[in-house]
């Protein structure tokens, strides 16, 4: 018994030079629902990577809380009243409710600040914040270190800048740590230079501790912003920490719970839940589409094998005289449908996965970004789906004509002109 049969296979390609555009429409059908279902694939993941990436700008276990204005009457006090924090809101936060793990605050100075090193004075904006503000922010330190509880508790005219801002004011191999900048006339020390994985804007920042903020520019305790994070809480137990965090605000401002104008929460593992939500259905959506381009490859295959066994009835009869079994000439209808089903299928998986990572592959080397496209893939485990997909759809693409081809009586067959 011969492992290839030669001549099985010289028929095959024999009918398929016949019928050169039979075949290739029936091949084009295949191709481009593969490779749709790649570029596809592709893109929702691009989709994903980039939502991913904004989102990890941020610590994901985060809860970011922002000042209001009362909207409804509360124990006799009117409407329209201002929501201030205050650092007895922090120390609150910090110690007493339970599931907090982080807590920083901010200030912001109004406007962009003038900075000015030696003969340079430029523009930037300037947050004053608590040390885990480098939690809830994700920053980078590639040079010294952040903000520390120490400079909290002294008053230190210390502060952290951006890379943006240590390329604007300082040469490449110039020593950074321990020199000085003015911030609104005042000296501070640079103990660090940070780097964010978020859009272009946070690396433009100078970070100084929210104390000495207050101390020197304010003299009082107020307090812009204030964010935590909550451990390994999952997004039940962070809605209970929420819950108790405005229960909290709400008794010591002096505001209804149920006023939502008042103060605002966004719970960061509530935006990421509907970020999954939102991405599968654009999975789903994309396999959906994908599957239907395939299967209707898979119909115009099926119908052109049917055409083909119509053509080759009296053939068929000739094979089913001599002694053919149904097996093989089942065999031999679903041989064809399954070459040219995976011929014309694994040249559209090339052609996607092409496409895909040269894209990726031009956006990394000339540092193009897109928005919601961040380095578009598609997974191994999808590959090897696919790559069943095709022969499973070959075969019951050549099943129905093969079958088709099985009733065909010899007599009759060979009858046929």
């Amino acid at each position: 018994m011969r492992l290839i049969d030669v001549d099985k296979w010289e028929e095959i390609f024999d009918t398929m030079r016949r019928h050169k555009l039979r075949t290739f429409l029936t091949a084009l059908s295949v191709w481009w629902g593969i490779f749709m279902l790649i570029i596809l694939l592709g893109a929702g993941s691009g989709l994903e990577n980039s939502v991913v990436e904004n989102f990890g700008d941020d610590a994901i276990n985060s809860i970011w809380m922002y000042r209001g204005m009362t909207s409804v009457e509360h124990n006799g006090l009117p409407p329209g009243r201002r929501i201030n924090f205050s650092n007895a809101d922090y120390e609150m936060l910090k110690n007493d409710i339970p599931g907090i793990d982080h807590v920083t605050g901010r200030y912001y100075l109004r406007g962009d600040i003038v900075i000015t090193r030696k003969h340079k004075s430029l523009s930037y904006s300037v947050r004053c914040v608590h040390p885990d503000h480098q939690v809830l922010e994700n920053t980078l330190m590639p040079e010294g270190r952040f903000i520390n509880q120490n400079d909290i508790d002294q008053y230190r005219k210390v502060c952290i800048i951006g890379k943006d801002v240590r390329e604007s004011f300082f040469d490449e191999d110039e020593i950074v740590l321990g020199t000085y900048i003015k911030i609104k006339d005042l000296e501070y020390q640079i103990v660090g230079v940070f780097d964010d994985t978020g859009n272009e804007r946070e690396v433009q920042m100078i970070y100084i501790p929210i104390s000495t903020c207050q101390k020197v520019y304010e003299g009082e305790d107020r307090i812009h912003q204030l964010m935590m994070t909550v451990g390994d809480a999952d997004l039940e137990e962070s809605q209970k920490i929420e819950q108790h965090v405005r229960a909290q605000m709400a008794s010591i401002h002096k505001f209804s719970i149920n006023d939502d104008q008042a103060i605002y929460l966004n719970n960061g593992l509530e935006d990421y839940a509907e970020f999954k939500m939102v991405m599968n259905f654009i999975q789903g959506f994309i396999w959906f589409v994908g599957i239907g381009s395939i299967i209707a490859g898979m119909i115009g295959v099926s119908n052109i094998m049917l055409i083909v066994v119509k053509d080759r009835t009296r053939e068929i009869g000739i094979r089913k005289a001599l002694g053919a079994t149904p097996g093989s000439i089942i065999a031999m209808v679903m041989q064809e449908s399954v070459f040219i089903t995976a011929v014309a299928g694994y040249m559209g998986l090339l052609m996607g996965f092409g496409l895909v990572y040269g894209l990726n592959y031009l956006m990394i080397s000339n540092n193009i970004e897109v928005e919601f496209f961040y380095n578009p893939e598609v997974r191994f485990s999808t590959v090897m789906i696919a790559l069943v997909m095709l022969v499973v759809c070959g075969a019951l693409a050549g099943l129905l004509p093969a079958l088709q081809a099985v009733k065909v009586h010899p007599v009759i067959a060979m009858k046929d002109v």
